[in-house]
């Protein structure tokens, strides 16, 4: 388990099944997050938790909760981890709406860095974010993270083009910032 002052993350189990497909059913949570908006029935969920999650031997995903209640917060992940080249990707999505816009995405967000970076000795991680979801491309820039790439229309959302940039954060960029 990796701890800090407000959030825990914790191996995700198949127990956190319900919670996550609630989340991944609310088209406000996902809509600044998921390529393809969808609604999905509990066993696909089930099956996408135990088969693409779990099973996975190239990420990592851990459920976000509160130190002091318990309650599930969100999902973090590390996927399409290449230990060869030491890089990884990484996904956030703060499911629980109550703790929306109070710092607990930028907490668990560094955790998962000091895990990549320090722990697992990374050398890349890398993220995508669409273009309208400013208030995340804040919160990358604050930990270091730059933009190193565009893909120009490339999500439809909400009867608009939207962009989706690539960001990417290098450890001995991450270890200068902290």
């Amino acid at each position: 388990m990796l701890t800090s002052e407000r959030v825990q993350l914790r191996k995700m189990v198949m127990e956190d099944s319900e919670i996550y497909h609630s989340w991944r059913n609310d088209l406000e949570v996902m809509n600044s997050t998921s390529l393809s908006l969808d609604l999905y029935t509990y066993e696909e969920t089930k099956a996408f938790v135990e088969n693409v999650i779990l099973s996975s031997t190239t990420s990592k995903s851990y459920m976000i909760t509160d130190v002091n209640t318990d309650i599930a917060i969100g999902i973090v992940s590390l996927i399409n981890i290449d230990s060869k080249n030491r890089n990884a990707e990484c996904i956030i999505d703060i499911g629980n709406k109550d703790y929306w816009g109070k710092g607990y995405g930028q907490e668990s967000l560094a955790l998962l860095l000091d895990y990549a970076f320090l722990e697992m000795n990374l050398h890349r991680i890398s993220l995508r974010v669409f273009s309208f979801n400013k208030k995340a491309i804040h919160l990358y820039k604050k930990l270091g993270f730059v933009q190193e790439g565009l893909s120009r229309e490339s999500l439809f959302r909400k009867g608009k083009w939207h962009d989706i940039i690539q960001m990417g954060l290098l450890r001995s960029e991450y270890k200068e910032s902290m």
